[in-house]
């Protein structure tokens, strides 16, 4: 019985952290996660667990980039590459293609889904259908470098 309060606590602990984080409007002073402090405080799952769906926080002023899983940070530090040299927008055939991924249905859409899910979320913007670039300040300073 005294494992399973002290893993519920665990929980707890992680749920306010979340909530804390995804939270609209919330002060970044008192909400900044870090995947250290993350790592430091929950116990790391075995290479065999489930991987969760991955979250994307609503971008605000001060979020680290690192907040968001591996394939997020790849589409949007490539869009952020693409803003310093002052690039075009990018479309889900060219990003498949950038990633190292076949450039089939299937995967196309994966990105157009995740690049779809990062304009809801305020870390890019879709000037014209199908055309990404990053979000003003989303890079944070220095447009992404």
């Amino acid at each position: 019985m005294a494992a399973a309060e002290v893993e519920w606590q665990e929980w707890a602990v992680a749920r306010r952290r979340v909530d804390a984080v995804l939270a609209p409007g919330a002060d970044t002073a008192e909400t900044e996660v870090t995947s250290e402090r993350l790592d430091a405080d929950v116990p790391s799952p075995g290479r065999d667990a489930v991987k969760p769906r991955s979250q994307v926080p609503v971008w605000r002023e001060g979020l680290a980039l690192s907040v968001l899983s591996v394939d997020y940070q790849r589409i949007v530090q490539a869009l952020a590459d693409r803003a310093r040299l002052r690039q075009g927008p990018l479309n889900c055939q060219e990003m498949a293609a950038m990633f190292g991924l076949d450039v089939v249905p299937a995967r196309v859409e994966g990105q157009r889904c995740k690049a779809k899910r990062l304009v809801a979320r305020g870390w890019l913007t879709e000037p014209s259908s199908g055309q990404f670039t990053l979000a003003k300040g989303a890079a944070g300073p220095g447009g992404g470098s």
